[in-house]
């Protein structure tokens, strides 16, 4: 007993190395995917050249989707929403209509829970009751696991790789949910960026004021905006993975 609890602590701190390894890169936005060659590691940027993802987290802010969703059909571009289970259980409708319009769905847990405190049975449960639900509403499988708050331990990275996910972190973030500015959401979603970012944030009032700027801006200098599975090398289309695990 004694030897396994020391052997997860070393584990840990390995893992706690190759973060702050990722940290000291930069906040918005690493060069280089220092993970890449490890399945169970996070991802952090995609590899797609002159592309771009604009990754939506959703546990709230509903009353926002339907402008952002207006948005990213006028200038015909899809990308990944990342919708927590209460959510979703609460707001059916909305996500079939994300579906319908052609985004990504990716999983962002049930209970917007500190997954690095949970045990490998409750990351299970939290990733898995979420992809449940998500497929008895759209009939889709989900490949992709957003942490909520970008928390995680080795226990959230097995348990995500074991069920069919990659991990999905950022290499931008808006952090719109803090700071209510539509000028300083468009300036760190844009400022600096370069190809492969993976670009967070939220539906907020100040979010969609800036969205169609963002857009515009991208698109403006050569860059395809495109779901997180396209961007990180993986073949995804709107129809793909309707069949349950």
């Amino acid at each position: 007993m004694e030897r396994k609890v020391f052997t997860h602590i070393i584990a840990n701190v390995v893992l706690v190395v190759l973060v702050l390894a990722v940290a000291s890169i930069g906040f918005v936005g690493a060069t280089t995917n220092v993970f890449k060659s490890n399945d169970n590691a996070p991802i952090y940027r995609g590899v797609g050249a002159s592309q771009v993802s604009l990754m939506v987290n959703v546990y709230w802010g509903t009353e926002y989707i339907d402008d952002m969703l207006a948005i990213f059909d006028k200038y015909g571009v899809t990308t990944t929403f990342f919708v927590g289970g209460t959510w979703v259980a609460q707001y059916p409708d909305v996500l079939q209509k994300i579906v319908s319009f052609g985004h990504e769905i990716g999983n962002h847990g049930y209970f917007h829970k500190e997954h690095s405190k949970l045990s490998y049975a409750d990351n299970v449960k939290e990733i898995v009751s979420c992809g449940k639900l998500v497929f008895e509403y759209t009939g889709k499988n989900m490949t992709l696991f957003a942490p909520p708050g970008g928390d995680f331990g080795i226990d959230t990275l097995t348990a995500a790789r074991e069920n069919g996910y990659k991990t999905i972190m950022w290499s931008r973030d808006t952090i719109d949910w803090r700071d209510k500015d539509s000028n300083l959401v468009y300036t760190r979603a844009t400022k600096d960026t370069s190809s492969g970012e993976l670009i967070l944030m939220h539906p907020t009032a100040h979010t969609r004021d800036a969205l169609d700027k963002i857009v515009k801006y991208y698109l403006d200098k050569g860059f395809s905006i495109v779901p997180v599975s396209t961007n990180i090398g993986e073949i995804w289309t709107s129809t793909n993975n309707t069949q349950a695990d």
